[in-house]
Protein backbone atom coordinates (compact mmCIF):
# COMPACT_ATOMS: atom_id res chain seq x y z
CA UNK A 1 0.00 0.00 0.00
CA UNK A 2 1.46 3.36 -1.04
CA UNK A 3 0.70 6.28 1.24
CA UNK A 4 0.52 9.73 -0.32
CA UNK A 5 2.57 12.11 1.80
CA UNK A 6 1.18 15.51 2.66
CA UNK A 7 3.03 18.65 1.54
CA UNK A 8 5.08 19.16 4.67
CA UNK A 9 5.87 22.80 5.49
CA UNK A 10 8.30 22.35 8.40
CA UNK A 11 10.26 19.43 6.95
CA UNK A 12 13.95 20.32 6.56
CA UNK A 13 15.30 17.19 4.88
CA UNK A 14 16.74 17.03 1.39
CA UNK A 15 14.95 13.87 0.21
CA UNK A 16 11.25 13.04 0.79
CA UNK A 17 10.84 11.02 4.00
CA UNK A 18 10.15 7.29 3.75
CA UNK A 19 8.37 6.48 6.97
CA UNK A 20 8.65 2.98 8.39
CA UNK A 21 5.16 3.06 9.88
CA UNK A 22 2.00 5.08 10.40
CA UNK A 23 3.16 6.32 13.83
CA UNK A 24 6.21 8.04 12.35
CA UNK A 25 4.01 9.69 9.70
CA UNK A 26 1.45 10.89 12.23
CA UNK A 27 4.13 12.29 14.56
CA UNK A 28 5.69 14.11 11.59
CA UNK A 29 2.26 15.55 10.72
CA UNK A 30 1.86 16.74 14.31
CA UNK A 31 5.26 18.48 14.28
CA UNK A 32 4.44 20.00 10.91
CA UNK A 33 1.03 21.21 12.08
CA UNK A 34 2.68 23.15 14.90
CA UNK A 35 5.40 24.50 12.60
CA UNK A 36 8.23 22.69 14.38
CA UNK A 37 11.11 22.17 11.94
CA UNK A 38 12.03 18.48 11.66
CA UNK A 39 14.07 16.01 9.65
CA UNK A 40 13.56 12.30 9.09
CA UNK A 41 16.47 9.96 9.92
CA UNK A 42 19.12 12.54 8.99
CA UNK A 43 22.01 10.76 10.66
CA UNK A 44 23.16 7.25 11.46
CA UNK A 45 25.31 6.99 14.57
CA UNK A 46 28.02 4.34 14.56
CA UNK A 47 27.62 2.25 17.72
CA UNK A 48 30.15 -0.49 17.06
CA UNK A 49 32.96 -1.16 14.59
CA UNK A 50 35.04 -4.23 13.89
CA UNK A 51 38.86 -4.35 14.08
CA UNK A 52 39.10 -3.01 10.51
CA UNK A 53 36.87 -0.02 11.27
CA UNK A 54 33.81 -1.37 9.44
CA UNK A 55 30.47 -0.49 10.98
CA UNK A 56 28.99 -3.49 12.78
CA UNK A 57 26.09 -1.68 14.44
CA UNK A 58 24.48 1.68 13.81
CA UNK A 59 21.46 3.61 14.97
CA UNK A 60 19.39 6.16 12.99
CA UNK A 61 16.86 7.95 15.21
CA UNK A 62 13.52 8.56 13.51
CA UNK A 63 13.23 12.32 13.81
CA UNK A 64 15.50 15.27 14.46
CA UNK A 65 14.31 18.67 15.67
CA UNK A 66 17.11 21.08 14.66
CA UNK A 67 15.84 24.06 16.68
CA UNK A 68 15.88 21.93 19.84
CA UNK A 69 18.95 19.91 18.78
CA UNK A 70 16.93 16.85 19.76
CA UNK A 71 16.67 13.39 18.19
CA UNK A 72 13.48 11.40 18.69
CA UNK A 73 13.11 7.65 18.43
CA UNK A 74 9.58 6.23 18.26
CA UNK A 75 8.84 2.64 19.13
CA UNK A 76 5.50 0.92 19.01
CA UNK A 77 6.89 -2.41 20.13
CA UNK A 78 5.38 -3.98 23.20
CA UNK A 79 7.22 -2.84 26.30
CA UNK A 80 8.57 -6.36 26.83
CA UNK A 81 10.29 -6.23 23.41
CA UNK A 82 12.13 -2.91 23.68
CA UNK A 83 15.24 -4.31 25.40
CA UNK A 84 17.28 -4.17 22.17
CA UNK A 85 16.19 -0.59 21.48
CA UNK A 86 17.12 0.44 25.03
CA UNK A 87 20.53 -1.21 24.63
CA UNK A 88 21.17 0.77 21.45
CA UNK A 89 20.19 3.99 23.19
CA UNK A 90 22.58 3.23 26.07
CA UNK A 91 25.38 2.63 23.57
CA UNK A 92 24.56 5.86 21.76
CA UNK A 93 24.60 7.85 25.01
CA UNK A 94 27.93 6.30 26.02
CA UNK A 95 29.59 6.93 22.68
CA UNK A 96 27.97 10.33 21.97
CA UNK A 97 27.31 11.94 25.39
CA UNK A 98 26.52 15.35 23.86
CA UNK A 99 23.70 14.03 21.65
CA UNK A 100 20.22 14.77 22.98
CA UNK A 101 17.82 11.92 22.29
CA UNK A 102 14.38 11.02 23.61
CA UNK A 103 12.74 7.62 23.20
CA UNK A 104 8.97 7.57 22.99
CA UNK A 105 7.52 4.19 23.95
CA UNK A 106 4.19 2.76 22.84
CA UNK A 107 2.46 4.13 25.95
CA UNK A 108 3.83 7.65 25.27
CA UNK A 109 2.59 7.51 21.69
CA UNK A 110 -0.81 6.20 22.81
CA UNK A 111 -1.10 9.16 25.21
CA UNK A 112 -0.18 11.59 22.42
CA UNK A 113 -2.69 9.95 20.10
CA UNK A 114 -5.41 10.23 22.71
CA UNK A 115 -4.61 13.83 23.53
CA UNK A 116 -4.47 14.94 19.88
CA UNK A 117 -7.19 12.55 18.68
CA UNK A 118 -4.88 10.77 16.23
CA UNK A 119 -5.76 7.43 14.73
CA UNK A 120 -2.61 5.41 15.40
CA UNK A 121 -3.79 1.83 15.10
CA UNK A 122 -0.22 0.57 14.48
Amino acid sequence: MVVKLPAFQAYRGKEPPRFANEVELECAKLLDYYGIPWEYEPRTFVLEEDADGRVVEGFAPDLYLPEQDLYIELTVMKQSLVTRKNRKLRKLRERYPDVNIKLFYRRDIERLAQRYRLDLAS
